[in-house]
């Protein structure tokens, strides 16, 4: 028997999620996202693949955040000729983000072609465009939780909820070679139990082997309730020096849970009652495949909307699709909350909110989720005295507050009780999708914990049996 797994993607780093497997007859890839970074960088690694596209026989799908499947119109472009399996709500969210990113990038392409024409710099141009990113969606197949399913010769897959975003899975993959059979987790991402709105994680019953996410490996998360102090406080700090909060956020997810919890200290009258701008249509198209999968809800949530509740705000916060009106948000300069994407600020209308307000000390920017290396989103977190917004330097002078509890992301504990269950019957367990001093925290506290663990180099190709 010859399975050869090779991890392509987000490998001693967050973005760009892409591994392969390949048995004797066929070849899959699990993801296929972006790699986020600096734009020089962003454009060259997504641009070529490390394999022919052409010569894979399926892609099965985790989630519909970008940097797991940001990639796919360009895999397709390329020349990918296959099937895309997810569930059901990742192909609706993805029907609404993957032409979102391609917009994104025709507009930033714009933009900053237009600043370099000025300085007698070449344009710039799109990874790929909307109509691109359109036509990719005819390759999705949606499959319901818990099902078994061929993807190529040799494949079955079934997915488990990840509890990490809606329609998140950690696909269960069972491998034929001849005669035997090899079953495989995919752990990437892993979602946290007890937080609003989504079921709590699923455990397969046994494994072979298992991927592993490690983007928190080394960091625990504070309590949702303690996040939740420090939003409140946030909010009535900036308001009392008569400032603007400006939240930078994934579209899918972070979105959402920033509204709910933002509604919930309203009713409690915790804040003032001041306006709340969800300023993305994406996130607008997202609230609404929200509501089409309820299947994806926990308990709580899953009565909240039955009993006629508005648990995500929507009467309360206000949900901005047209670029005037978000242009004017910069134009008011009274209290507000500014809630817009892209989460890592490397794209999109945050970029502009950014630029506006970041000299301001009444200001402050709310960081609510992880920001990868080499993103304007780490600078902010790392507090640099000057970043760069569309090629220029502005001075950063506003205040900065970092809240990592609302990740959606295992961390340390988390991670480690999942991968305990396996012990005794993994025969390793491969640390992916983690800034590398992450990755090696969490490959040490594995092997001190008696788990065979391996922490694979970028590209990298081991066999297994």
């Amino acid at each position: 028997m010859s399975i050869k797994i090779r991890f392509h993607g987000a490998v001693r780093t967050v973005t760009g999620s892409l591994h392969t497997i390949q048995n004797g007859t066929s070849r899959i890839a699990i993801d296929c996202g972006l790699f986020q970074g600096h734009r020089q960088e962003f454009y060259e690694r997504n641009s070529n693949f490390p394999f022919e596209p052409s010569a894979l026989d399926a892609v099965v799908l985790s989630h519909a955040h970008i940097d797991h499947s940001g990639n796919i119109p360009n895999l397709i472009k390329k020349g990918f000729k296959g099937k895309i399996f997810c569930t059901s709500a990742t192909e609706d969210l993805c029907s609404a983000m993957l032409p979102d990113s391609g917009h994104i990038q025709e507009e930033d392409a714009k933009f900053v072609s237009k600043i370099h024409r000025k300085k007698g710099l070449p344009p710039v141009h799109p990874l790929y465009t909307r109509k691109e990113a359109e036509d990719s969606l005819e390759f999705f197949q949606g499959e319901s939780y818990h099902e078994s399913f061929e993807v190529a010769e040799g494949f079955e897959v079934s997915f488990l909820d990840a509890g990490h975003v809606l329609g998140s899975t950690n696909p269960i993959i069972k491998v034929r070679d001849g005669d035997g059979e090899i079953k495989i987790g995919y752990a990437v991402d892993l979602g946290r139990k007890d937080i609003p709105i989504l079921k709590d994680p699923e455990m397969p019953e046994e494994l072979d082997y298992l991927f592993l996410e490690s983007t928190y490996g080394g960091r625990y998360h504070t309590s949702i309730d303690e996040a939740k102090d420090i939003l409140c406080d946030t909010v009535n700090r900036t308001v009392k020096r008569g400032g603007k909060i400006i939240i930078p956020s994934f579209a899918l997810e972070r979105t959402q849970e920033v509204a709910y919890y933002l509604n919930q200290l309203l009713m409690e009258d915790r804040i003032p009652d001041i306006p709340i701008y969800v300023d993305s249509p994406l996130a607008v198209n997202i609230t609404d495949v929200f509501l089409r999968h309820p299947e994806c809800f926990d308990e709580e949530m899953l009565e909240a909307f039955k009993g006629g509740d508005d648990p995500l705000g929507a009467k309360r916060i206000n949900y901005i699709t047209d670029v005037n009106d978000s242009k004017r948000l910069n134009e008011i300069h009274e209290p507000m909350v500014i809630i817009s994407a892209s989460g890592m600020c490397e794209a999109g209308r945050i970029l502009h909110h950014l630029r506006n307000n970041i000299e301001n000390p009444k200001n402050t920017v709310l960081i609510v989720g992880y920001m990868a290396k080499n993103t304007l989103g780490r600078k902010l977190v790392e507090r640099e005295e000057k970043v760069k917004i569309f090629g220029l330097e502005h001075p950063l002078r506003a205040e900065v507050v970092v809240i990592n509890a609302f990740s959606a992301h295992a961390d340390r504990n988390d991670l480690l009780n999942y991968a305990l269950k396996f012990k005794g019957k993994v025969k390793n367990i491969f640390i992916v999708h983690g800034d590398e001093d992450q990755s090696e925290a969490l490959l040490e506290l594995l092997t001190e914990n008696g788990l065979p663990a391996h922490l694979p180099v970028p590209d990298e190709e081991v066999e297994i049996s």
